[in-house]
């Protein structure tokens, strides 16, 4: 059964919510016009245009939740590990609904980076238009329950909007009607819609496509979002009101200020609507049939029905029992089990070769498929998963397991943690130890085969130069020390023979801190040699064990005169033979 909108009557609106946030509002300038995506036009600005027509805006300025946040701010608190609820409810974002967010405005900031969108403003809007999805009752795909659709846009009390899908969103093939978690109108949604989870479907009551496609809907005309005046616009451009993009920025703020996970299907359902309807029990209504105004509600404090201060009659209690909500994969899952995973250990820089592997299981022990498994690198690290995030969200397969992204070590050394935990679900999470060690090399050879010679007081003019590899691949980033050594079997340096210069001058023996560069290739600097004559080893030692002494002469230059042939007497050929005796 789906849940869907009352009916909005003309002219209503939220005292409530006008009262407490038109301090809020910044100066504002006059409009502008552009085309959106689909070459309509659309005014911007930061106030609404009576002369916009509806079915530019993403909802067709269908209604709304005014439910105003607490006044108290959130505490912050980590949204990695297990999810636990703390401060006010309000703060608490169901944990697929939030996932669905932050990934929506990760995908923005590298696709449409200018555009600057907190994923902050998208649970904003989820908040307003949906109750974030009813409290987050969502599949762990994303998908909602029940259909989540607005009333008729029949023109009365609406904008009047023909059906433009033959009911394919909505299952209304006269009018439209907004449809989702970010209650998009199917004319807007054909152009706007996204795949956010990866499917290959594009479908408004999925909350990862719904939260994707509201970013990018946001951040068209090249608005930077970090601005008021872009912001506004891009707000108003979702719905056309003065009193919705007050709203919005409210819940933007509270938002902003700390908020949390928590399980699916937990979240506070919102109560007070623009239509001046309940939003906690909306009446189903079958798709064609026109809508009615809803029976009147209790009265609220400051005259919530629009300014009436008269009081409405309160609805007898119903007698029929709550309907128990049929349980989700993920509602069965008692704990994580490790599926198996291998030690996790790699080199600075590499990718881990072994990937994470948790298994999501009942209380008995059998394995639940199609559950979200969300893991979150923990700690002062700066390895990462091969996404380039510190978390990734995988399902289930059909025996339970899911499996992470591959790690890539960063270059910090040392352990950190990767916790595993059930998207929605408050069981306790599942760590598991990643090493990251230094890099190395095991072989070391010289790039040239000259040999390395010396007068005594001169230089050596070649440069040692060595290619170090790990396992026959480059060993890039590897760090060295080179030493002269006194012989073959005492490596401590030598007070004598060759000798490096440093950058004073001074004659050095021994260095450190050298790295091989990305072709795994390290040269040593321009050598020298003292007074003293002989053969001398130069040692070349790398992290990982890699060792190669190299050999170097010094000996006086060859002073004896080279040989030349004796010339021939004047008038004899040299070829003739000497005459006998």
């Amino acid at each position: 059964m789906a849940a869907q909108f009352g009916r909005l009557r003309k002219g209503a609106v939220n005292t409530t919510v006008a009262a407490v946030v038109v301090a809020a509002l910044a100066a504002s300038q006059a409009p502008g016009v552009t085309t959106d995506d689909a070459g309509r036009k659309v005014t911007t600005g930061t106030q609404p245009s009576p002369d916009t027509p509806a079915e530019n805006s993403a909802t067709g300025n269908s209604p709304y939740y005014t439910d105003l946040p607490p006044l108290n701010s959130p505490n912050p608190s980590p949204t990695t590990g297990t999810p636990v609820t703390q401060g006010t409810s309000e703060a608490g974002i169901p944990a697929t609904v939030l996932d669905a967010y932050k990934k929506a405005a990760t995908a923005l900031q590298e696709s449409k980076p200018g555009c600057n969108l907190p994923w902050e403003l998208l649970a904003a809007i989820g908040k307003v238009e949906s109750g974030q999805a009813r409290g987050g009752r969502v599949d762990a795909n994303g998908n909602t329950l029940s259909k989540i659709l607005g009333p008729q846009l029949n023109g009365n009390g609406f904008a009047s909007i023909s059906d433009t899908d033959g009911g394919a969103y909505d299952g209304d093939s006269s009018y439209d009607r907004a449809v989702g978690p970010m209650q998009f109108i199917p004319s807007t949604w054909e152009w706007a819609g996204r795949d956010g989870n990866g499917d290959g479907k594009k479908d408004p009551n999925n909350v990862y496509d719904a939260a994707l496609a509201a970013g990018h809907y946001l951040c068209r005309f090249g608005w930077d979002l970090s601005t008021k005046g872009d912001l506004d616009s891009a707000i108003l451009s979702y719905n056309n009101s003065q009193d919705y993009l007050n709203l919005v920025l409210r819940w933007l703020e509270y938002y902003r200020k700390g908020t949390h996970e928590i399980p699916d299907g937990t979240g506070t359902l919102p109560s007070d609507r623009s239509d001046d309807t309940a939003g906690a029990s909306p009446t189903p209504t079958p798709p064609g049939t026109p809508t009615t105004p809803s029976s009147p509600s209790t009265p609220k404090p400051g005259g919530g029905d629009g300014g009436s201060t008269s009081p409405k009659p309160t609805p007898p209690p119903s007698t029929t029992p709550p309907a128990t909500p049929t349980p989700t994969p993920t509602d069965t899952v008692h704990h994580l089990e490790d599926a198996g995973t291998a030690k996790l250990s790699a080199m600075a820089g590499d990718a881990f070769t072994e990937k994470i592997t948790a298994r999501a299981e009942t209380k008995a022990g059998k394995a639940v498929p199609k559950v979200r498994i969300r893991f979150a690198i923990i700690g002062a690290t700066d390895a990462a998963f091969s996404t380039g995030e510190k978390y990734a969200t995988t399902l289930t397969n059909s025996i339970g397991e899911a499996v992470a992204p591959a790690l890539k070590a960063g270059e910090n050394t040392g352990e950190f943690v990767v916790r595993a935990t059930v998207v929605g679900r408050t069981v306790s999470g599942l760590d598991y130890t990643a090493t990251v060690t230094e890099r190395a090399a095991d072989t070391l050879a010289r790039t040239g085969e000259e040999a390395l010679t010396c007068t005594p007081g001169g230089e050596f003019a070649d440069q040692v130069e060595v290619k170090a590899t790990y396992k026959g691949a480059v060993a890039d980033k590897v760090a060295a020390t080179a030493t002269l050594i006194k012989s073959a079997d005492d490596a401590t340096e030598n007070d004598k023979g060759p000798y490096f210069k440093d950058a004073d001058g001074k004659t050095v023996r021994t260095l450190t801190g050298l790295t091989t560069d990305a072709n795994g290739l390290l040269k040593l600097p321009k050598l020298y040699a003292d007074d003293t004559t002989g053969t001398f080893l130069l040692r070349i030692n790398t992290a990982g064990g890699a060792t190669l002494t190299v050999e170097l002469k010094v000996a006086a230059a060859d002073t004896s005169p080279t040989p030349t042939p004796s010339e021939p007497a004047s008038g004899t050929d040299s070829a003739s033979p000497s005459p006998s005796a």
